[in-house]
């Protein structure tokens, strides 16, 4: 039976820490260790005499020896319920017998933790037997040589143990670490190690010294990177853009560039408190709701916030609120034309595209530009990175700044290259190290540190899907137009009333569609400002265009009319 460690039943120990084959044995060592009949023994198996069976595990009395017939006899009282029986037995009587010798009652890790009572006869009034012996079942951990995890060897497993240390004094047994233990257990700094192996897979980064690290290579830590963030970037005007991880201890100096905009609802992400947005319409898009106005390619725009109105179903559509410019904006003074300029309303769904009107010539930090505006970003770099030997940014046209990724970094050195730092995510790519016990010198300032790393694609896209980066939702769709079936149903739905067959219906004269005027919807917070006029910065040639296009349909409509007509 398997017991747990929180077992409730006491255990009293029965029999001494040795056994007797015979009872010559037992008489033998009770006399030499000067004690004195009767001593208590039993026998842990059954004993056939011409009186009686005498069973196994019970306590029997051994009071004298006698000779009866030239054979040595043990005169014992076996103890029942009832009342002692005498039973002689000889005592070249094979046994084995223990003595018996009660103690106090153990709890079940007292009797096991306790060496004079290994292999001792218990009794337990719990459990269904008259004796019992205890034996532990536990786990042995051991390390081995070159092996990172803790060897496990359980005691039911049957191993041939062998003591080595005579000649094995010359193995040192080391345990191998990995850079995310090192990273947790915060030191001690710095730390020189051995690289025993390069965990498989395809590689993370294409920089010369991430790629070059290989097993038995000698590397050394010098302690976490600071800042702990670093910022995912691509290259822009190329056809195959490059991906970069840059380091928040980047040196370089960047330029701002106007950011794209491919629908309104990125304007909304891009849009700061206290920061005025303004940009200009890349291309014509004629808005499908009729309740808003449609831009054309060159018209300026000043993002004001957000808000709702009412389309033209009657359902509540979000929208940006932004006021047209005109050219002479720049030149008057902004409180002075706020009353004069247009405001518009422009749906989040809007397909248009939009380019960030700026002109802002100062030069960033890394650390000032991810503090002062929010990402994504479009920048050039200008300024190269001192500590960077071959920094590749300033070749590129444009880079675009897209996430901020916060992960424990650590900053390295090969002893290929002393003079030469860089760093390795111990998340991303954990090698196996052991450490070696050479000292090593501090990390000092001057020594230059790579922080600029280019990433494949495959492992750019991987980052690209990590739960922290998907903090945007994709925007929303426009509303669907109800086609002419739909107005059908809908129309017949609300009258209620069904024609029958047999009813003759008088034919009436058709009914011009009547033309809709073009409204802003009402806007909650500022409602004095929205209304709805023709543009008076559209040049001739679009208003010639819109009288046409309104000539044609008047024309439509007469054609209809006519048709309706001859077919009455």
């Amino acid at each position: 039976m398997e017991l747990t460690p929180n077992f409730q039943g006491s255990f009293t120990p029965l029999a001494g820490p040795q056994s007797y084959g015979t009872l010559e044995e037992l008489v033998s060592a009770a006399t030499q260790n000067s004690s004195q009949l009767p001593i208590d023994f039993m026998s842990t198996h059954s004993i056939t005499t011409e009186a009686r069976v005498v069973p196994g595990d019970q306590p029997l009395t051994l009071e004298a020896t006698e000779t009866h017939s030239g054979i040595c006899y043990a005169r014992c009282v076996l103890n029942t319920q009832k009342q002692g029986v005498v039973v002689y037995l000889p005592l070249s009587q094979r046994g084995p017998f223990w003595r018996w010798e009660p103690g106090a009652p153990r709890t079940l890790l007292e009797a096991l933790q306790d060496p004079a009572l290994s292999d001792r006869l218990f009794t337990c009034p719990t459990l269904p037997w008259r004796s019992l012996i205890l034996r532990p079942q536990y786990e042995i951990h051991a390390i081995m040589h070159m092996r990172r995890t803790m060897v496990k060897i359980p005691s039911t497993l049957e191993v041939d143990v062998e003591d080595v240390t005579a000649s094995s004094q010359h193995i040192h047994f080391i345990k191998p670490l990995m850079l995310s233990e090192i990273l947790a257990q915060g030191g001690p700094f710095p730390l020189s190690t051995e690289i025993l192996e390069v965990p498989d897979g395809p590689p993370i980064f294409l920089s010369p010294w991430v790629s070059s690290l290989h097993k038995g290579q000698r590397m050394c830590i010098h302690g976490p990177a600071l800042p702990p963030w670093r910022i995912l970037a691509s290259t822009k005007g190329r056809k195959v853009p490059r991906h970069f991880m840059l380091s928040g201890a980047y040196q370089g100096r960047m330029r701002r560039r106007p950011r794209d905009f491919p629908t309104a609802y990125d304007l909304l992400g891009a849009l700061q408190p206290g920061r005025k947005l303004r940009v200009v319409a890349t291309k014509d898009c004629e808005e499908m709701d009729t309740e808003f106005t449609s831009l054309a390619m060159g018209d300026r725009l000043e993002v004001l916030g957000s808000g709702q109105a009412c389309g033209a179903h009657g359902t509540d559509i979000d929208v940006l609120v932004c006021q047209r410019l005109d050219d002479q904006d720049e030149e008057a003074d902004y409180e002075e034309m706020e009353e004069d300029q247009e405001r518009i309303l422009v749906p989040l769904y809007y397909p248009g595209g939009f380019v960030e009107e700026m002109n802002d010539g100062r030069r960033y930090s890394l650390v000032d530009l991810t503090a002062h505006f929010s990402l994504p970003c479009e920048v050039k770099v200008v300024t190269k990175d001192v500590n960077q030997p071959a920094d590749p940014l300033p070749s590129f046209l444009g880079l675009r700044l897209e996430e901020k990724i916060t992960e424990p970094f650590l900053v390295v050195s090969l002893d290929t290259e002393p003079g030469m730092c860089f760093e390795i995510p111990p998340r991303w790519l954990d090698l196996t190290v052991v450490a070696t016990g050479e000292p090593q010198g501090q990390l000092g300032g001057s020594v230059p540190r790579a922080t600029v790393h280019e990433l494949t694609d495959a492992f750019y896209y991987r980052l690209r899907k990590l739960p922290v980066l998907k903090n945007q939702e994709p925007p929303p769709r426009p509303p669907k137009n109800k086609g002419p079936t739909e107005q059908k149903k809908q129309t017949h739905q609300e009258s209620g009333a069904k024609v029958p067959s047999s009813q003759v219906v008088e034919p009436q004269p058709p009914q011009l569609p009547t033309p809709k005027v073009k409204t802003l919807p009402e806007l909650a917070k500022d409602r004095s400002k929205v209304y709805s006029k023709i543009p008076s910065h559209r040049n001739l040639k679009q208003a010639k265009a819109h009288a046409k296009g309104a000539d044609a349909g008047d024309h439509n409509y007469e054609e209809v009319s006519e048709y309706f007509q001859k077919t009455l």
